[in-house]
C-alpha cells in the first residue's frame, strides 16, 4: 500500500490496520476531523468541539463490539477522560519528545547544566563562553559522530589521570572541566604542530589557521621537511617496517596528487588521518565503504580495496568525504584545477542557498561562486533533509548551469 492509500483508508475510516491510530468498528482509523484531542477538534486547529457520539474508549458498545483502547493523540485523554473541555489544553495535546534529567557540571569554574548524554563539546558549544565554544577541532563535525582521532579538543577533567577529548566523553553530575590549563595549551600545541611538520597544512580551514597562530605552532622546530615519497611509494609499504630516522629532517607523508577520474582528486600529502572520510563513506552516511585505513603506525594512510585505482573501487563519487575533510587532502577537480593555475580567490567568494533540481527529495545545496563560475557545491550540516551529504549529482552536478 503507497503512502497516499494509507492517507485515504485513515481519512474514510477503511485503511489496512496497518494505518496510524486505534483501529476503528470499520477496521481502520477513523478520520482525525471527527474526533475529539482533548476537547479540540484536530483538523480545527484546536477549537472546542462536543465529544463525538458512541461508546467512550475502552468501553463497549452495541452488538458486543469491543473497540480498542484509547492510543495516541487522536483520541480523548487516557490519562482523565473524565476531564471537561475547560480543563484540557486548548490546543490539543504536547507531542514531547525524549525527555532527560539535566546534569550539572563546572567548566572552568562556572556551573552549567546540559542534557544527560551531551559530550563535554556539545556543552562548550551551548552553555560555555565564546572563547570555550572556540575550542579546536579536527576530527569532529556536527553531523558525524564522534570519532575521537586527532586530540586537539582535549580539556582537563578533575580525576582523571590524562586529558580526556571533549568530542567524545560525557557529562557527568558534579564533574569539573578545565578548558585553558597550560597542560591543555600545550597539549593542543603539540598535536597541532606534529599534524603541521608531517603534512601540508597550508589549505586547511581559516579556523584550523587560525588556532595554530592562537597556540603559537611552529612546525619549523622539528627540520625541514624530507624529501616526498613516489607516486604509490607509500602504499607499497610493509605495515610496521621503516627505517629508523636520522632526525636530519622531519619525516612526511607528501606524495604526489591522484588523479584518477573527472570528479576529485586526492592529494594525501594533505592528509591527517582524521578519519572523516572514512566514516561519511561508511556510517555516517553513504554505506558505501570504499575507502578505510589501511597500514600501521606512520605508514598508515587511506586506501581503497586492494589498493584499486578509484574508478575501479566501489565509489559512488558522491563527493562526502570532500565535505567532510578538514585539510584539502580531499577536493574537486575544478577546485584543484583553479588552485593550480593560481586562479582560487576565497575573498571573492559568494554563497547561495538553493534547492537541487534532480530529484523530489528537497535538498539544500550552498553553491559557492567565484568570479561568476560556480567552484563547489556543499549542503548545511544542520539541513534535516541532507544532514550536509550529498549524491553526486548534488555536488557534481552544476556544469550544464554554466554551459551559456
Amino acid at each position: 500500500m503507497t503512502t497516499s492509500d494509507r492517507a485515504t483508508g485513515d481519512r474514510t475510516g477503511n485503511g489496512a490496520p496497518g494505518g496510524k491510530g486505534p483501529a476503528g468498528p470499520s477496521g481502520g482509523s477513523s478520520f482525525a476531523g471527527d474526533v475529539s484531542v482533548d476537547g479540540a477538534n484536530e483538523a480545527a486547529g484546536g477549537a472546542a468541539i462536543t465529544a463525538p457520539s458512541g461508546p467512550t474508549p475502552g468501553g463497549t458498545g452495541g452488538g458486543g463490539v469491543h473497540p480498542s483502547s484509547a492510543v495516541g493523540p487522536t483520541v480523548a485523554d487516557p490519562v482523565a477522560p473524565g476531564r471537561t473541555p475547560a480543563e484540557r489544553l486548548p490546543t490539543g495535546p504536547v507531542m514531547l519528545g525524549s525527555i532527560k534529567r539535566m546534569v550539572t557540571l563546572t567548566v572552568d569554574g562556572d556551573e552549567v547544566r546540559v542534557p544527560e548524554g551531551s559530550t563535554i563539546l556539545n556543552a562548550l558549544h551551548e552553555e560555555g563562553t565564546p572563547a570555550q565554544a572556540d575550542t579546536p577541532t579536527l576530527c569532529w563535525a556536527p553531523n558525524m559522530d564522534p570519532i575521537n582521532a586527532c586530540r586537539v579538543c582535549v580539556v582537563e577533567v578533575e580525576g582523571s589521570r590524562v586529558l580526556v577529548p571533549s568530542c567524545a566523553r560525557k557529562c557527568e553530575d558534579g564533574m569539573e572541566v578545565r578548558t585553558d590549563t597550560e597542560k591543555v595549551r600545550h597539549s593542543r600545541k603539540m598535536v597541532l604542530e606534529l599534524l603541521a611538520s608531517s603534512a601540508d597544512m597550508s589549505q586547511a580551514s581559516d579556523d584550523v589557521q587560525r588556532w595554530m597562530g592562537d597556540y603559537g605552532v611552529d612546525a619549523a622546530r622539528y627540520g625541514p621537511p624530507a624529501p616526498p615519497s613516489e607516486a604509490g611509494e607509500r602504499d607499497r609499504r610493509h605495515a610496521g617496517h621503516h627505517h629508523a630516522p636520522d632526525g636530519a629532517v622531519a619525516a612526511n607523508v607528501h606524495q604526489p596528487v591522484k588523479i584518477d577520474n573527472d570528479l576529485y582528486v586526492r592529494d594525501y600529502s594533505r592528509c591527517i588521518m582524521c578519519y572523516k572520510c572514512v566514516n561519511a563513506c561508511g556510517t555516517d552516511a553513504q554505506f558505501t565503504f570504499a575507502i578505510a585505513a589501511a597500514g600501521r603506525g606512520f605508514d598508515a594512510r587511506i586506501a581503497t580495496e586492494y589498493e584499486v585505482e578509484l574508478p575501479d573501487s566501489a565509489c559512488v563519487y558522491c563527493g562526502n568525504c570532500i565535505g567532510v575533510c578538514p585539510t584539502g587532502a580531499l577536493k574537486s577537480v575544478r577546485e584543484h584545477d583553479l588552485r593550480s593555475d593560481d586562479d582560487w580567490h576565497p575573498e571573492e567568494e559568494t554563497v547561495t542557498t538553493t534547492v537541487c533540481s534532480f530529484c523530489g527529495v528537497g535538498c539544500n545545496l550552498e553553491l559557492h561562486v567565484q568570479q561568476g563560475s560556480i567552484v563547489n557545491v556543499t549542503s548545511p550540516a544542520d539541513h534535516s533533509v541532507t544532514h550536509g551529504h550529498l549524491c553526486i549529482k548534488g555536488r557534481f552536478g552544476f556544469q550544464h548551469v554554466q554551459n551559456y
